[in-house]
């Protein structure tokens, strides 16, 4: 078995049809939704949204325990105009800016953001990790 893989990220989010039209106001498909989860396909991953609720009653927690953590989710583009093009959408969609785009120490490109539920999402343009024709990592 191969240890070193995700197979599904799991956001907690308030409001089920905000995030919803949040994700596919910037062109996410979902596979599915009912009722309190919704899935996106990532290629061999999965992306759910899952109301917050709900979320904690099977974790086991109390709803205030979850938080959205430190860590962020990303995306890579092909492009610093990519990225830019997309850090817009994204704000047009109802996300918070955290750190607009801009050139880093590491020799590419990137910026911050938050969906409406506070989980932040990298855009960037990284030159040493090349993408394929589907924008996954080559």
């Amino acid at each position: 078995m191969k240890a070193n893989r995700v197979t599904l990220i799991t956001l907690g989010v308030a409001d089920m049809d905000r995030a919803r039209a949040y994700y596919e106001a910037l062109g996410w498909v979902p596979e599915s939704a009912e009722g309190p989860v919704a899935f996106y396909d990532l290629g061999g991953q999965k992306l759910g949204l899952y109301e917050r609720a709900k979320l904690a009653e099977d974790l086991g927690r109390a709803p205030g325990e979850l938080g959205t953590g430190a860590m962020t989710l990303a995306q890579n583009f092909a492009s610093e105009a990519e990225v830019d093009a997309a850090y817009e959408v994204a704000l047009a969609a109802g996300a918070t800016p955290c750190k607009r785009p801009e050139k880093v120490f590491w020799g590419g490109y990137s910026g911050t953001l938050a969906d409406p539920d506070g989980h932040v999402w990298e855009y960037a343009m990284n030159p040493f990790w090349p993408l394929d024709d589907e924008g996954r990592l080559a």
